[in-house]
């Protein structure tokens, strides 16, 4: 496959017209760090978009910053640390998760597959801090859609429709986005010993409290033994956490406050700044299932149903290891090699309708023959196909990362 360093927009521009009038397909990809989620794509030439990078725009006092796709995400952090700010989504980095390499994950990547890390139950998706976006449809048509503020929209918000495509539908060149102030203080109060059963009624409490909790996790023992940090992995048991940040004066308040609250259910310790990041990325990156290659799901449901969907999947599965993000309303699953499908029919047999499972880590062959992404009910996958042949209607972007669509012209 012939791959295509891009520079700038009239090499892209160039590349669409080639692709267009021959009926060419195009993989998408910035430094490849996550391109082992979703279907395999196959595809005549690969627009490496990496040489497409650059702040274009830093607004500190409005809070907005925009840049090129191709920018790395770590470049993007340390300017914004520079200026005591952040982005309050927590982009995770599945570099090594995947068996690559940690750092590489570029801007695009990070708002094309819409990830978001263990403060999302507070600060939101990406896609909700998304302003603006421009780039290149499928069709071969420059765009420029939102602008350098929220507001409210009316008809298609094509920011919403960018974030999350995987590639395609558009080829985003430059990205607007929100950013927040870096909070003075960041601590995390540590719970140990706590059944899963008990947890997730734990983590609700303590996220429905007046106490602005911005993350919630809990680790069984064996997950909690990976971990760097002595106050986690040392004392053999599982770990509960709740991560209180802000001013100062009120995250003092605050943690005094849950702390009571948690004491009642077993033995509380608190880590300070340092080692309460390295503990959310640790979290966040899904850094227990890094250095093997076995399937690894990521399920997105009610957090009052976590218990029983776990329950049903050790029984109808066997060995797994598992933990709990967002209060209870992500899953993270790992599963045993002796699944042919990677578990994949007795997961979304487990969720009931309620819920949906991605497979994050998975082999070729596996995400070849599985559907990686959740299946879509009839209704919304035909409005899917739609909105796809709308932007795309040759299907030369991506082709079949997500959904193996059939377009107008009938190619798949």
């Amino acid at each position: 496959m012939d791959i295509a360093r891009i520079s700038s927009d009239d090499q892209i521009q160039e590349i669409l017209d080639w692709a267009l009038a021959g009926g060419h397909s195009l993989s998408l990809q910035g430094n490849g760090s996550k391109a082992g989620i979703g279907r395999p794509v196959t595809a005549d030439a690969t627009l490496d978009l990496s040489g497409l990078t650059g702040v274009e725009l830093y607004e500190h006092a409005e809070l907005v910053m925009k840049a090129k796709a191709g920018t790395p995400i770590s470049d993007i952090k340390a300017l914004l640390d520079d200026g005591g700010q952040r982005l309050a989504f927590d982009p995770p980095d599945y570099g090594p998760l995947l068996g690559g390499e940690a750092g590489l994950g570029t801007l695009g990547g990070i708002f094309s597959c819409n990830l978001s890390g263990p403060s999302r139950i507070k600060a939101g998706s990406a896609r909700d801090h998304l302003l603006g976006v421009s780039g290149f449809t499928g069709r071969g048509q420059t765009f420029q859609t939102g602008s350098r503020v929220m507001k409210n929209v009316t008809g298609y918000d094509l920011c919403k429709l960018v974030a999350g495509s995987y590639g395609t539908l558009v080829i985003a060149t430059s990205l607007t986005f929100k950013v927040l102030p870096r909070p003075e203080k960041i601590r995390t109060l540590l719970l140990y010993g706590t059944t899963l059963e008990a947890a997730v009624p734990i983590l609700r409490d303590g996220l429905s409290s007046m106490h602005d909790v911005a993350a919630a996790t809990w680790l069984p023992s064996r997950i909690a033994a990976k971990s760097a940090i002595e106050y986690v992995s040392t004392p053999g048991a599982s770990v509960l956490a709740l991560k209180i940040e802000g001013p100062g004066p009120s995250v003092e308040f605050r943690c005094d406050a849950i702390r009571q609250m948690l004491a009642a259910y077993g033995k509380v310790e608190e880590l300070h700044s340092h080692n309460s990041a390295e503990f959310w990325q640790f979290v966040g990156n899904v850094t227990a299932f890094s250095g093997v290659t076995t399937p690894v799901w990521k399920l997105s449901v009610p957090p009052a149903n976590a218990v029983q969907i776990l329950s049903r999947l050790e029984a109808e599965t066997g060995e797994a290891d598992f933990y709990l993000d967002w209060a209870g309303g992500l899953i993270w699953l790992q599963m045993a090699e002796d699944h042919t499908d990677g578990g994949a029919a007795q997961i979304r047999a487990a969720l009931d309708g309620a819920g949906h499972a991605t497979l994050i880590r998975g082999s070729v062959e596996l995400r070849g023959n599985i559907e990686p992404f959740h299946p879509q009910p009839p209704a919304i996958r035909k409005l899917t196909e739609r909105i796809k042949d709308a932007f795309d209607p040759e299907n030369i972007l991506n082709p079949g990362r997500m959904y193996p669509f059939s377009t107008s012209e009938g190619k798949t």
